[in-house]
């Protein structure tokens, strides 16, 4: 009987969550290469374009995919004649190969892991602890499913215990859109049917490490009632017209996978999960020979797509912008932005609402300023900043009039604004734009120089000043509080049921 080393399962977790850091699966490029020639709608088919371009940049310069490197996620499956070595816990190790994997000096990878999450929510620093979950099976090997799980999708996960005779994908159809675009579509949806509430859960967690083969399946037909389920899901969810980033297309989803369980003669309890535009999981067993290692990709099967910025985008001087300049700007208007922003996220606007309240002084003015929502991940060699695309702007929402009122000509995030930013927005006369969710190392590269200007002890979320040139942006709210992320996906809406009542 083998023996399974401590060392070895250290060194098989820090190399596959290295790996799927700046490895797209290759299931997932080819399903959204082919979303991406399918598209109709432009301004999700620039999105994916930027995509698949940063998928095939990370790739190359083994750099993050996203710079929200995730949580870390482990299915360990424990053969239950398999021996191991020592006295260390399973959850010691996975962790220790996490705190390799993000302090790895060839391609650091951002902490985002805060403890005391109730109250202090102080960062771990090295993305510990990971969430471990451990089933004895059969065998006398360890085989480890990991995930990297970005918050911009795990925020957007659901639940509800419905009643069994409630219909599954009616529930789905009503449940996607309230979710918003944080979760970066076009990804997956996992589902997890049965059980309990947390069984359930863990069953739609679980449903998102399956292999792509929506394409296939539909190909052959449905097999079984879960087959046929998993292609009326995704057809309905795709009629929605959601697409791309949210801006409205054909694909908002590129399968659907799920998993039950027996459950209560009295309830139906259903889970979803969405994977995003960043999806990452790795599946390695280790048989006591050492190291489990992921084979190397073809990167052959890459599209080569290169995106470039548009000819037909207007070019804005962030340094001489002014209120009348961002009046004039349309709801879906592409922009390359030049010239120096700032940076915030949650946290430092949680402190500078706090200043105020105690009428302290701010550290930086933002009058007259863009502010980039933005945690980058840490710069290696001759980068001035890792990669660094947007976070979900809707966290910003209950701060934004706050942020107005000191002078802030516009915002750059991802996904929707709510209600409370939109009004706050349209009174201002000021913008939103967004950044395209899961294209970060593409995105850095118009980043010419990055430095902290405020909020040095809040690490990848401290405010920075950054020097762009050329980024590459969309309007998605105006002046006149008019939102892309509302008109772009109840266009398509009407498109494609358009199109089916012809077909019929």
């Amino acid at each position: 009987m083998a023996l399974i080393r401590n060392d070895d399962i250290v060194e098989t977790v820090r190399a596959a969550l290295q790996h799927i850091s700046f490895y797209h699966p290759v299931d997932y490029v080819e399903a959204l290469a082919a979303a991406y020639e399918a598209e109709e709608s432009p301004a999700a088919r620039d999105a994916i374009a930027q995509i698949l371009t940063n998928s095939r940049l990370s790739a190359e310069g083994h750099r993050p995919i996203c710079q929200d490197t995730g949580i870390v996620v482990c299915f360990a499956k424990v053969g239950m004649r398999a021996r191991f070595e020592g006295d260390r816990t399973l959850q010691e190790l996975v962790d220790e190969g996490v705190r390799q994997a993000w302090r790895d000096p060839d391609n650091p990878l951002r902490p985002s892991i805060v403890a005391d999450p109730a109250f202090t929510r102080v960062n771990t620093r090295d993305n510990t602890p990971a969430v471990v979950h451990v089933a004895l099976v059969p065998g006398e090997h360890l085989e480890l499913i990991l995930a990297a799980k970005g918050g911009g999708s795990e925020n957007k996960a659901r639940f509800a215990m419905l009643n069994p005779a409630d219909s599954i994908p009616d529930w789905v159809e009503r449940t996607v859109p309230t979710m918003g675009a944080g979760w970066c579509p076009p990804g997956m949806l996992g589902i997890g049917i049965g059980g309990t509430p947390e069984k359930a859960m863990l069953l739609a967690k679980e449903a998102l490490m399956a292999p792509i083969d929506m394409a296939e399946l539909k190909a052959r037909g449905p097999r079984s009632a879960l087959e046929e389920l998993r292609v009326e899901i995704f057809d309905r969810v795709n009629r929605l017209g959601i697409g791309a980033q949210g801006l409205g297309g054909l694909s908002t989803v590129l399968d659907v996978k799920i998993l039950d369980w027996p459950t209560h003669a009295a309830s139906k309890p259903v889970a979803m999960i969405p994977n995003c535009a960043a999806t990452r999981h790795a599946h390695v067993t280790l048989d006591g020979s050492g190291p489990a290692y992921l084979p190397l990709p073809d990167l052959d099967r890459w599209p080569r797509v290169g995106w470039a910025p548009s000819s037909e985008a207007r070019r804005v001087d962030l340094d001489t912008l002014t209120k009348e300049e961002v009046a004039r700007w349309q709801p879906g208007e592409r922009l390359l932005l030049t010239g120096r922003m700032l940076t915030g996220r949650d946290a430092a606007h949680k402190r500078i609402a706090d200043l105020k309240e105690r009428g302290e002084p701010l550290p930086v003015s933002f009058a007259g300023r863009v502010l980039y929502y933005v945690g980058p991940v840490d710069p290696v060699r001759d980068e001035v900043v890792g990669p660094a695309g947007p976070t979900t702007a809707t966290r910003m929402d209950r701060f934004t009039r706050m942020m107005l009122e000191e002078g802030l000509l516009a915002m750059v995030g991802k996904a929707e604004r709510g209600p409370e930013a939109i009004a706050a927005i349209r009174d201002h006369r000021a913008a939103y734009m967004i950044a395209v969710g899961g294209a970060a190392y593409l995105v850095s590269r118009a980043i010419r120089a990055a430095r902290v200007v405020a909020f040095a002890d809040l690490g990848m979320e401290a405010i920075y000043e950054f020097e762009v040139k050329d980024m590459p942006v969309t309007v998605a709210v105006d002046a006149r509080g008019t939102s892309v992320h509302a008109t772009g996906p109840e266009e398509w809406r009407r498109r494609i049921a358009e199109r089916l009542r012809e077909s019929a």
